[in-house]
């Protein structure tokens, strides 16, 4: 098929910065900056509406019709572009890239674009940031405004990494650029140029507490009332679920979110679902998606099984609550696909005798988790046992 659709990068030396081939390929674009910047005729241009959604349908829509699109830096870097190619076949389209916003800021600070996390904050919450904060890490941070590095070195000094490096890059290839260097903990500014991304180079206080990605974060890493899966089960509980980017879980009686929480940090570009009818345990999951990073995790409120019904299917479920509950067992076995992954842990007889029978049924293994912690016996030492875990793991046929 012959390409009807170009999306060109534009950095802010605008249409000057523009290669021959994209000054030919323009007929339509995407910024009224742009627009007005270029030789279209007004019956011939289209400003990107309000909601996003709006103008990809009404790109869609003009099919087989020569359209251009004046995006801002690389379209694929979370870009116009990208969101594109999930609803027009590439071979419709050509995309002609400037350098992005991350390349460019690599660039004046000498930084090795692979070695460095780059985030965008545009549209998103603050506190996804929270999952990318690791000693000595580098972050380029995309952000909304000139309020958001303000509000971003707050959450730096929140999180414990107020000594960290800051330099906030303004304006980047335009001719009134600039570049302010500081410390997190430090900063006097109220508010930056619009456009701007931030460099951070992490650095923590000597006492802040490491979270890693890898699951099997600490127990007090959670605001929880007890009942949650403890460090060493949950770590070999998702390692069983085996978290993979794209993929859905569905932490069904998810108690503080725990599970859920470290299957997000886990693995890009997952999403994840709590299914949960107390008030105070869905305030806790709350609060612990968002100092944890990952405020993108869903959260249903309701009881089992009503709760489930309709949700999108899963790719692995982590059955926590209810386990006694054949009703809820089923909707969640109806609900996995061929290959999913159901995990499913017990510590009362109850729970135990229910998961043998599945796994009698339905295959899978069954595994005993006992876990012991030294505590003081007078002046000596002992190994003081927890209450042993069954542990269900099975992938349905």
């Amino acid at each position: 098929m012959t390409p009807w659709l170009t999306v060109i990068g534009v950095g802010l030396d605008g249409l000057e910065g523009l290669s021959q081939r994209a000054r030919a390929a323009i007929a339509a674009a995407g910024s009224s900056r742009l627009l007005e910047a270029s030789s279209v005729a007004p019956e011939r241009r289209y400003v990107w509406p309000s909601p996003f959604s709006e103008g990809l349908a009404h790109i869609v829509a003009q099919r087989g019709r020569p359209v251009a699109i004046l995006a801002t830096g690389d379209p694929m870097h979370y870009g116009v572009g990208a969101s594109l190619a999930e609803r027009i076949s590439i071979e419709e389209m050509v995309i002609i890239p400037a350098p992005s916003a991350f390349s460019l800021a690599a660039s004046r600070l000498g930084w090795a674009l692979q070695d460095v996390h780059c985030i965008s904050l545009h549209g998103r919450p603050l506190e996804t940031l929270f999952a990318t904060l690791q000693p000595d890490a580098r972050l380029l941070v995309l952000t909304s405004d000139g309020e958001a590095p303000s509000q971003i070195m707050s959450l730096l000094l929140q999180a414990g990494y107020g000594p960290s490096q800051v330099t906030v890059l303004e304006n980047l290839g335009g001719k009134d650029e600039a570049s302010h260097q500081l410390l997190a903990e430090e900063h006097s500014f109220d508010s930056f140029a619009a456009l701007n991304v931030m460099a951070v180079q992490c650095i923590a206080e000597e006492d802040v507490q490491h979270l890693p990605l890898i699951p099997g974060l600490p127990d007090g890493a959670f605001l929880h009332d007890g009942q949650m899966p403890k460090r060493e089960v949950r770590a070999m509980t998702l390692a069983a679920l085996a978290p993979a980017p794209g993929e859905r879980l569905w932490d069904v009686g998810a108690g503080c979110g725990s599970v859920a929480i470290e299957w997000l940090r886990a693995a890009p570009r997952s999403s994840a679902v709590a299914f949960e009818r107390d008030d105070e345990r869905i305030g806790m999951i709350q609060h612990n998606a968002l100092r944890l990073g990952v405020p993108h995790l869903s959260v249903v409120e309701g009881t089992l099984p009503e709760s489930l019904t309709g949700q999108a299917p899963p790719d692995a479920i982590f059955y926590g609550g209810a386990l006694a509950n054949q009703d809820v067992f089923e909707h969640c076995w109806s609900a996995l696909p061929s290959g999913g992954r159901i995990v499913a842990n017990a510590v009362t007889l109850e729970g135990e005798t229910a998961l043998a029978e599945r796994q009698r049924t339905h295959g899978g293994e069954l595994v005993r988790i006992e876990i012991s912690r030294a505590i003081a016996v007078g002046r000596f030492r002992g190994m003081q046992p927890s209450m042993a875990v069954m542990q269900w793991r099975a992938v349905k046929p």
